[in-house]
Parts: structure tokens; sequence; C-alpha cells
């Protein structure tokens, strides 16, 4: 067979574009070129939108994107277009919401037909080349679209119109409804915890998310109300995912789902976004209850993140694949032969138990690593000291890694995309504040410095990078996360140039998406918008921008002292209430906002030197426990003018003759200051519920 010749894909900035650059179909990227030719030739498009790492895109592609036969009927009746849904959220959330619209289910590879004037018809997600499994076969299906498209044209038109208006119907908010209160939240929780497993833990059944936002938003009910069972279910079902096989074992980080209840088995594939909302949830539980395991894994994510998704230029990385070496979760598995072999004959028992290898497997014939016992299970299993098993297991899971690096690893999707990459930087600050650890403070300032000044062009912050290229204008999302990461940023060095750098986004987000009822469109007025022009207020896998935006303007009202960041955030809460209490599942996160404005604000300034031993140790105290509603701002002899200028509440803290101070006020009454540690500790301590 003669050497393929690349088509269109091969320019494209996309790994997951470039990855079809040799299929025989006549691909092209979403643009006017493509769009001019459906409407000259009066054809259909073809819209396929997938992603590098998802294992459906991968076996559709191979089945029917690399065959002659199908790419033929696909270039002769068709005009094809290639989406990165990374790239192009957009697009995928329009054309998603419209296949769920027409009865299917979501997913990826996302398979839509479109009029040329961009109106959906007909769609779906994978399709087999052949009918299987009750699913037409893409060629058949394809013909007949074509057919139906030239012969029943007026009735596609008249389907395509009415689904066209149904999907800007679901723009049409509902009118707002007041600030949500403390009983709605409480019901809110109730709500989600009616799907909450007691067996295994986690939210719903297989195939089972780890549903980071409902987490979230428990623990932050729990500082709101001190209801333990928030907590006690949160920490269990975070506990459970550890010990899981949708956990790494040996590298560190999340896969993106387990395909049974129990979290055993994976999807293999890692994304950012999972790793990024999930860390700062153990680094939670580990203020909470001081779980060495809560510590361990959100470590161990951490440097995953600066391990295997650091980009060399700056920020992180997207995605790991399902994939290596064509089967998905080689990388990941073993035989329990292979185990022992590794780690040798005087490790193999204790390994094996605390890895919960066997002979039979668990996967497919072989081993998902999985840690089924506590460490003092294990050592009472091998009456051994709890030490003593932390070191033999620690050696073996050594060899095993040491092992593993000479597997081929699994792709890499490396773009840098700026929402996922605000909240790694959001989890790195954490770890930095809560660990004490200055790598995660250093990688994520990094980050930062790398996205404001290679992603932002003639004062528009851009959507993704990859390899020296940038992608189209960022979304309302990127705006909203990264003014967040900033400020997170901020209470880490205490360095004002980040605030004025989220002031500015804060800005942009007004400027370039604010809609009339207050809320904020996804795309900006600067971008096109295909179909509907929609508002990001759902709460799925990532927060809405507008959930975001609600959050972190409640922070930089409460750094600036600017009404019109509390206005803001309240104007979304209010908006978006409704539909919050009649399905809280779909607006956790936005739940958690409205946590932090119905806490007690929560203020805490220190005042004093960052090289000062006793600041320090205030500065340890006030990390210690668990306290989202917090706002802490250190005033140093360096930061000072700056501080002021954007932070006027900032004036009121003076210095003390004889060393560090610390100011706390709770619900807008201040304490007596504080110059001691302990004292500051003490003070602290009586906050918890």
């Amino acid at each position: 067979m003669a050497e393929r010749r690349a088509n269109r894909l091969a320019r494209a900035s996309s790994p997951y574009l470039r990855q079809h650059q040799y299929n025989p179909v006549d691909w092209y990227e979403w643009g006017p070129e493509a769009l001019e030719r459906a409407r000259r030739e009066d054809k259909p498009i073809l819209l396929s939108i997938g992603y590098s790492t998802c294992h459906w895109c991968h076996v559709m592609a191979h089945e029917s994107f690399e065959d002659e036969d199908i790419a033929a009927v696909m270039n002769q009746h068709f005009v094809s277009i290639k989406v990165d849904r990374e790239e192009r959220p957009d697009l995928d959330e329009t054309y998603m919401t419209a296949v769920q619209a027409m009865g299917g289910r979501g997913g990826w590879p996302l398979t839509v037909l479109l009029t040329p004037e961009l109106k959906p018809f007909y769609g779906g997600t994978y399709f087999p080349p052949e009918d299987r499994g009750g699913l037409p076969g893409f060629k058949r299906l394809l013909l007949a679209l074509s057919q139906a498209y030239h012969q029943n044209r007026s009735q596609i038109e008249h389907f395509s119109q009415r689904l066209a208006e149904q999907l800007q119907r679901l723009q049409e908010a509902p009118a707002p409804g007041g600030e949500p209160t403390r009983e709605e939240a409480e019901q809110a929780a109730a709500r989600l915890l009616q799907d909450f497993d007691p067996e295994h833990g986690g939210l719903g059944g297989a195939p089972k998310f780890p549903r980071s936002l409902e987490l979230e938003f428990l623990l932050h009910d729990f500082r709101l109300r001190g209801d333990a069972q928030m907590l006690e279910k949160a920490a269990f079902s975070l506990e459970k995912m550890a010990r899981g096989g949708i956990y790494d074992q040996l590298g560190g980080g999340f896969h993106r789902y387990a395909v049974d209840a129990a979290w055993v088995v994976p999807h293999f594939e890692k994304m950012l976004y999972d790793n990024a909302l999930l860390a700062p949830l153990y680094l939670a539980v580990y203020q909470l209850r001081g779980s060495r395991l809560a510590r361990r894994v959100a470590q161990e994510t951490l440097d995953f993140l600066l391990r295997d998704l650091g980009a060399a230029a700056g920020g992180f990385y997207a995605a790991l694949d399902a994939e290596s070496e064509g089967e998905e979760g080689k990388f990941y598995v073993w035989n329990q032969a292979e185990v022992a072999r590794i780690v040798g004959p005087d490790l193999t028992p204790l390994a094996a138990a605390a890895l919960g290898v066997t002979a039979e497997g668990n996967f497919e014939g072989k081993n998902i690593l999985t840690r089924p016992h506590s460490r003092e299970e294990l050592a009472a299993q091998f009456s051994m000291s709890p030490e003593a098993a932390d070191a033999g297991l620690e050696e073996a899971l050594k060899r095993l890694r040491q092992a593993r690096a000479r597997r081929v690893p699994p792709h890499r999707d490396e773009k840098v995309i700026v929402s996922w990459n605000a909240l790694a930087i959001s989890a790195l600050a954490r770890g930095a504040q809560i660990l004490g650890e200055d790598r995660y403070h250093a990688a994520a300032a990094r980050a930062a410095r790398f996205i404001l000044q290679d992603l932002v062009q003639e004062g528009r912050l851009h959507r993704s990078w990859m390899a020296g290229a940038l992608s189209g204008p960022g979304f309302a999302e990127d705006y909203a996360f990264l003014a967040q990461a900033l400020v997170d940023l901020y209470e880490t060095d205490f360095d004002p140039a980040w605030v004025a750098a989220a002031v500015r986004l804060a800005a942009g987000l007004e400027e370039l998406f604010l809609a009339e009822d207050g809320a904020y469109f996804y795309v900006g007025r600067d971008q096109e918008a295909t179909l509907v022009r929609s508002q990001s207020i759902l709460d799925v896998t990532l927060p809405s921008a507008n959930s975001m935006a609600a959050r972190v303007c409640l922070r930089l009202h409460r750094l600036t002292g600017k009404e019109r960041y509390r206005d803001r955030a309240l104007t979304i809460l209010r908006r978006l209430e409704p539909q919050a209490v009649e399905m809280p599942w779909g607006f956790a996160h936005l739940w958690t906002a409205a946590t932090l404005n119905l806490l007690p604000p929560l203020d805490l300034t220190l005042v004093g030197d960052l090289k000062d031993l006793r600041l320090q140790e205030m500065l340890r105290e006030a990390r210690r426990p668990y306290l989202p509603e917090r706002l802490l701002v250190v005033k140093t002899p360096d930061n000072t003018p700056a501080l002021e200028e954007l932070s006027p509440p900032a004036r009121s803290y003076t210095p003390l003759p004889e060393g560090p101070v610390a100011y706390l006020c709770q619900n807008f009454a201040c304490r007596p200051p504080v110059a001691e540690a302990r004292d500051l500790a003490q003070k602290l301590e009586d906050l918890k519920p």
C-alpha cells in the first residue's frame, strides 16, 4: 500500500487534529474555508468532535476514518470537519446539547450532521463501521443521511430549524431568585447525598466519576453548618478513591473515572483538571483530620502534575492517554509473576498484600494496583511495626516504579489550556500553603507568569498554547479560573501584582462576556457564536464560568473593599438560585460559592517582615486549620505601597515596634491584635464548628 499523504490537519496546532493527518478523509478544521465550501456545494457538514486522549475517539478513527471506502463516502457526500473539544469547548457545548436534545446520549467522539447553515439534523457519539450492537454501521448511516438531505430537504430544514429554536429557548433564564439561603444549602447537600454509596463512597454507581465539585461543596457545607455527616461522607469517599485503582498507586494522580462502583478498574486516561480539582480536597481532609493518607495522596498528586504534565516552557500539559502500544491500560497493569520478579522474594508477600496483587488479577487476568489495607492492618498481618511495613512497601514501590519507567508511556497531549492550568495553579498554591513545599509555589508562579506573558496578546487572553502556537481567544472560564488562581497565588507569596492581574481579568470578563441579566456568556463579544450565544451556568466536570466568577468576585470584594465585586457575585447567585435549588447536582460549585457568601467573613492580616521567624510561625498557624472563608493578607515593608493601593482596607493595619502582629476580624468585628503564634492558633481553634 502506498504511503498516505498528509491532509490539511497536518498544519493544525491541536495534537488531536494532527492524529488524523494521515486519514484518507478530506478533513477541514472549523473555519471559513470549510463552511464556505459547504454553502457553495450545498453539502451537509459532518462534524466530528473529540480529544487526543479519548479511547473511543481512537477506536472510531481506526475503524472508520482510516477506512478507504468510508472515507470515500465522506469525501463525496459531506464536508468533514474535525474539532478538538478542548480548544473549542463552545462548539462542543452547543452541539453536545443538540445531540442530547435529539434524544441521544452525550459523550465523545461526538458525531453531528449539520446543514450548511450550521443547524444540526442528526447526531450521536461512536458509530461502528458495520451494524453492531444495535448501532447502525457508519457507512450505511452516511449514505442514508446524504440521500435524506437531498431528497427530503424540506423535512430536514424544518426539523433543524425547530431544534435550533429549542437550543435558543434553553438559554432563556427563569426570573432571578433571591440570595441562596443556609436552609437551601442544607437541602442541596441532602439531595446530593441521596446518591451516596455507603459501601464504596462517592456519588452514584458505575461508571463512577470522582465528582470533585460535589465533594468540595460537602466540605464547605460542613464548615457552614458543622454537620459531621458532610465531612464523614466526603472523607470516606476520598479515602475509597485513594485506595482504589482509579488512583495510580505508583506514580500518583487519578485516572478519569472507574468503570465499576468500587473504584477498582479505571478508564486509564489522566486529565490535568481532575487532578487539579482533587488534590485540594485531600489537602482539606488533611487539615481537618490530620490524615496521613490524605497528605500522601495530595502530595503524590501534585508531584504527578510537576513530573508528568509539567511543560518545559511553563504551565502544564492537558492529559495522558489511556493507551500505550495500542492497548488500554498496558502501562499500568501487572501480573503476579512480574511483581514477584521485580520486588524480589523478600518483599513479595508484603507487596502483594499491600497492593492487592493476586494470581487471577482484577482486570482481564492482570492486576491494577490498589491499596486495600491501612498501614496498621498491613503491619498486623505481617507482625511488623507500622514503620517497618511502610519502609518495606516503599522499597517495593520504588522497584516497581523503576520497572514501569522502562515501559512505553502513554501519549501526552501537550496543549497548555488556560482554565485547566489555572486549576493546577490553585492546587499547587494550596499545596505550598498547607504542606510548606516551596517547589509547589515555584511551579505555580512560573505557570502563572507563562500564561500572563505568552498567552496574552494585545490585552486578550488566549485559550491554549501548543509548541509556541496560540489557539483562538479565551473563553469566560479561562478568565474566571485564572483570576481565582492569581488570588490563590497572592495568598501564597503575598505579591500584590497577582491581585492587580486578577483585577484586570475581572475587568476583561465584564467587558467581553457580560450579559444583560448579569451573568456571563461563554464566548466573548469578539468571538463567533454558533447557533446560540450560550451562558456557562452548569457545574459538570468543571465549575461553570459563572460560579467561578461569583467565587472570585467575593474574594476580590474582600481584598479591595470595592462593592462592585460583591454586587457582581450576588447578581450571579440570584440569577442562578432558582435552577440551583431545583437541580443541585448541576450547580455544586455554585453552592460552594453560596456557602462562602453565607459564612461570616473571616479576615486575617499579618503585619511584619516575611523573613522574620516569628511571622513565619504565625503564617504556619494561620494555614493549619480548614477555614475556606478566611482571607489572608500579609503586609510587609516591601509590599506596603502596592498593597495599600490595591487594598485600601490594608491601610488600617500597622506594625508594632516589637515585632510582627496578627489582626483577626470575623463577621465585621475585630479582636485585639496578637503578637504570639500560639495565641493566634488558639483564636483560630475557637472558630472550628
